[in-house]
């Protein structure tokens, strides 16, 4: 009678210890779903873009009509972004703050002739200023890979207003050549980037796993 007594008290215990393992694995279970509940909710924005009356549209549905859309012409300038940025890397080209502050105090001026202001002209465009940093380093990267063949000599410039006969107004002789300097540097600029970014092409080893 005894022995059948402890032998009852034995599986009674361990009917209790399996108990308490599944209770214990339930509430890990119900815990974790939890967890990633409120992480869905917090973060819901990473995976949905919108909702019309509680049915979601995806930010996946997006970015797929966007990479047909654009996927090629995107793809194709951060290759040329990349190759820009290893080329520069390999010289040794660095772009410093203080060129950077002057381009930004350059744009800011000429977006403030126009009556706006950069913030404004940037949302327009859906850029920010580190969008803008990162064009200007990008640029400069570009400019200094070039070095002296953007350069435009002031026979360049007189060349240039005789050949489209401007008439230049008394007092405004240093600012008109100034903006003709510009005009010609970046065409010259512009041609001289195409190159470069077909040289860079040609000598690097690119490998497409998506077609457009």
């Amino acid at each position: 009678m005894e022995n059948d007594t402890m032998n009852t008290q034995a599986s009674q215990q361990k009917t209790d210890k399996k108990s308490i393992k599944i209770s214990i694995k339930t509430a890990s279970i119900v815990a974790v779903l939890i967890i990633l509940g409120a992480l869905a909710y917090v973060y819901k924005g990473l995976f949905i873009a919108a909702t019309i009356d509680g049915s979601p549209i995806s930010r996946l549905t997006i970015i797929k009509k966007l990479e047909k859309a654009s996927g090629k012409s995107l793809l194709e300038s951060l290759i040329v972004e990349k190759l820009i940025q290893n080329e520069a890397n390999a010289k040794k080209i660095v772009v410093s703050n203080d060129e950077i502050d002057a381009e930004f105090k350059k744009i800011e001026g000429q977006v403030s002739m126009q009556g706006g202001t950069l913030d404004e002209a940037l949302s327009k465009q859906g850029m920010t200023r580190n969008d803008l940093k990162k064009q200007i380093i990008l640029n400069k990267e570009i400019e200094k890979l070039l070095g002296d063949k953007i350069n435009v000599t002031d026979e360049e410039i007189g060349q240039y207003i005789k050949d489209n006969k401007i008439s230049i107004p008394n007092g405004q002789e240093a600012a008109i050549r100034d903006q003709i300097k510009d005009g010609l540097r970046n065409q010259k600029l512009n041609a001289q980037a195409q190159s470069l970014i077909a040289q860079l092409k040609s000598k690097a080893k690119i490998q497409y796993f998506v077609n457009y």
